[in-house]
């Protein structure tokens, strides 16, 4: 499975130019096409974007199950909410996935690093987990990977949304990789920062020192994009903490 999952992600990352043709030369991504494409269109032009201008910015929350779809064009600054789905199905708890086998959600700062248009649940966006930020926390363990976005209703560790809704979002990133955004971001967070339940989190895990300041560290990344609709420079640290900028 993973020779095969890095097979697709070098064919796709080694020809941008032809990478929605050849995303085309499978059945369930022409079927999508077919279903979503013309409606999609329509959606973003009421938006005032553009298939052939698009940039994509996904953001999860694990607390909340929802999966955040934002766009913009690339001359414009800041991006828009486009659509929110549901989790269908969810695993783990909150806090960050640290090694193989925890059945976790990760936490972090990621962006998606292959297609799989045979995917065995349905389509599928690889993130790149374990990134520097993992591997500097737990430099010895065995941190395990394959973490994806996908359709199907079952999930150890991956965002999963239905086969419907992983059509939209399949074909939103085919495009936006087609128009050049190689490196679509997906943030994954535990909880909304705003929110009443991060209060509540915060007390709960009151002794766990650690595991607070990562949250803390995250909520940065998040506080930076709610104020500017921008996504700010992240860089990882030998430390193991992200540095926003």
């Amino acid at each position: 499975m993973k020779n095969l999952l890095l097979a697709f992600s070098l064919v796709f990352l080694l020809a941008p130019d032809r990478f929605k043709q050849q995303q085309l030369q499978y059945e369930r991504v022409r079927i999508a096409y077919a279903q979503k494409y013309t409606d999609l269109s329509k959606f973003l032009q009421a938006k005032k974007l553009d298939m052939n201008s698009l940039e994509l910015y996904m953001r999860a929350f694990k607390h909340e199950q929802v999966l955040e779809i934002w766009a913009k064009k690339k001359e414009d600054a800041q991006y828009q909410l486009l659509l929110t789905f549901p989790f269908c199905a969810m695993s783990g708890t909150l806090g960050p996935k640290r090694k193989e086998g925890d059945g976790q959600i990760p936490e972090g700062f990621y962006f998606i690093d292959r297609f799989n248009p045979k995917s065995n649940f349905y389509l599928s966006l690889g993130i790149n987990y374990p990134n520097d930020t993992d591997k500097a926390r737990n430099p010895t363990g065995k941190l395990g990977g394959d973490i994806f976005i996908h359709g199907d209703c079952q999930t150890i560790g991956c965002i999963t949304i239905t086969d419907d809704k992983m059509k939209v979002v399949y074909v939103l990133a085919v495009e936006a990789f087609e128009q050049g955004q190689t490196q679509i971001p997906v943030h994954f967070f535990p909880v909304r920062f705003t929110s009443p339940a991060y209060g509540q989190l915060k007390e709960t895990h009151a002794q766990s020192t650690k595991l607070l300041d990562f949250w803390q560290n995250l909520e940065g990344g998040y506080s930076y994009f709610e104020q500017n609709k921008r996504l700010p420079i992240v860089i990882s640290l030998p430390s193991g903490a992200y540095q926003l900028q």
